[in-house]
């Protein structure tokens, strides 16, 4: 088995200020973020059931369905590193910009180690981007309930 690779580190790395970090983590919500409450809705008008932010589950997934072990997270596209290699692209011309790339490799790689250690316990992992969803809510619905039954559930199993 080889070795887990090693944490980013953010030492010599700042914000651009206490104020500029304090606004980007206020405007960044961790739950009932808009796609979040869009997916749910359609979710909910199917007939399935389930919890939502399961603090005891590796990354505390948006949607979980416990009776199929199912865990559906919806990802932010900047927090989440959609279109990565653009994105970094772009992150490194900006100011602050080894900060930026650093923070958000990491919550890439934790988004990996999550779902790893999901998988090992048993679970399904969904991952949607939050344009994605918001885009075509209905269409990512179905594809949560085909996997669903896909896993012998009932619209349920919450």
């Amino acid at each position: 088995m080889g070795r887990t690779p090693k944490t980013p580190s953010y030492k010599g790395l700042e914000p651009a200020s206490e104020r500029a970090s304090a606004a980007a983590r206020g405007s960044s919500r961790k739950t009932e973020t808009r796609c979040e409450v869009v997916l749910r809705k359609v979710l909910w008008r199917a007939g399935a059931r389930y919890r939502k932010n399961v603090r005891d589950l590796p990354g505390k997934p948006d949607v979980v369905f416990r009776g199929v072990r199912l865990a559906v997270f919806c990802d932010g596209d900047f927090w989440h590193g959609r279109n990565w290699d653009e994105r970094r692209r772009k992150l490194a011309q900006g100011s602050n910009a080894g900060y930026w790339v650093a923070k958000i490799e990491r919550n890439r790689q934790r988004d990996r180690e999550h779902d790893r250690a999901l998988q090992a316990e048993g679970w399904t992992v969904l991952r949607y981007w939050e344009t994605d969803i918001l885009a075509d809510p209905q269409a990512i619905a179905e594809e949560i309930l085909a996997t669903l039954e896909g896993l012998d559930g009932p619209r349920g199993g919450a």
